[in-house]
């Protein structure tokens, strides 16, 4: 059994999205609530955010763009860049907290505490942009991390997927010049997927170029597809790239119960997705993995998926 951790905080639930927001507070209390009950909290690390140090997030955001999200919050305004992103009060230091939380993550599993780890956060941030609020995400957790691991660590090749149903348009952004971050995205597209981005000849710029790989799925589509797209785009360019450290934008949307989108996947082609992450993680990177929640938004299904999710991070 792996070492694993599990990145949880009630102030999380402090980002107040309103009463009809679909990245609401309750996502992260059917997600412990599924954990817990299934008896793994007495099996992983526990571990309570921390607020980060705001040079990591100046690594990815640019600084005009942090300070004018922390007076939009001290403002009071009560959306930020777009209507979608609903804020309160608390939004700021909540995204403060999840970048800050996952970072120590990323220094506890670099000095050998954990193998591996969940961070159940909000807000999440793989639509965030360098400058710009998008898609509820306001901090792009998985590219600070990576910077850190990149700048405080040595790691030389970080790999990122992301199997959220919504492409990662934010993460893509921020490294598609760079041949030391490979970013995969396998997504809904087209239909109304949000953003509209993700395409199959979106394979990075400049230095970059090779080193972005989307899947996009038509509607409709199912376990297969998704099993079809990965073994034929993401193995082979990991086989290649062999990165250092893999880190995961979960998002569990594509369930067929997720209202957020018009795939159709099972929870069992979950498991499967991320045994074959993990199975990857021990093969390149000595085991080293995080997995960092975006969306799902069916919380009815929240609780058996992150369940499931740890279960697979903890025996592979």
């Amino acid at each position: 059994m792996k070492k694993t951790g599990f990145l949880y905080d009630e102030r999380y639930q402090l980002h107040n999205t309103g009463n009809f927001h679909p990245e609401m507070p309750a996502r992260l209390k059917a997600i412990y609530k599924g954990i817990r009950n299934a008896g793994i909290l007495k099996k992983i690390s526990l571990v309570p955010a921390v607020h980060a140090d705001q040079g990591w997030i100046e690594a990815v955001h640019d600084l005009n763009y942090i300070l004018r999200f922390e007076e939009a919050c001290l403002s009071g305004m009560t959306d930020f860049d777009c209507p979608d992103n609903i804020m309160g009060p608390e939004t700021y230091e909540v995204a403060m907290l999840a970048t800050g939380g996952i970072i120590d993550i990323a220094a506890r599993i670099m000095k050998g505490e954990i193998d591996n780890a969940f961070c159940a956060v909000r807000p999440p941030g793989h639509h965030a942009e360098k400058s710009e609020a998008m898609g509820f995400c306001y901090f792009n957790n998985i590219a600070i991390a990576a910077r850190y691991l990149q700048k405080k660590w040595g790691i030389e090749r970080v790999g990122i997927v992301d199997f959220d149903v919504h492409h990662g348009n934010g993460t893509q952004h921020i490294f598609e010049q760079d041949p030391t971050v490979f970013y995969y995205s396998i997504h809904q597209h087209p239909s109304f997927a949000y953003p509209g981005t993700g395409r199959e000849f979106e394979e990075g710029t400049l230095a970059g170029l090779g080193f972005t790989k989307n899947s996009p799925v038509l509607p409709g589509k199912a376990d297969a597809e998704y099993k079809r797209l990965l073994e034929r785009d993401l193995f082979p360019a990991f086989d290649t790239f062999k990165p250092q450290i893999i880190l995961v934008s979960a998002g569990f949307d594509a369930h067929k119960d997720d209202d957020m989108s018009d795939i159709r996947l099972t929870t069992s082609a979950f498991i499967w997705i991320m045994k074959r992450i993990v199975e990857m993680a021990d093969k390149y990177s000595d085991g080293r993995l995080i997995s960092l929640l975006e969306g799902g938004y069916s919380i009815k299904r929240l609780p058996e998926l992150a369940k499931d999710h740890m279960n697979v991070l903890m025996n592979g």
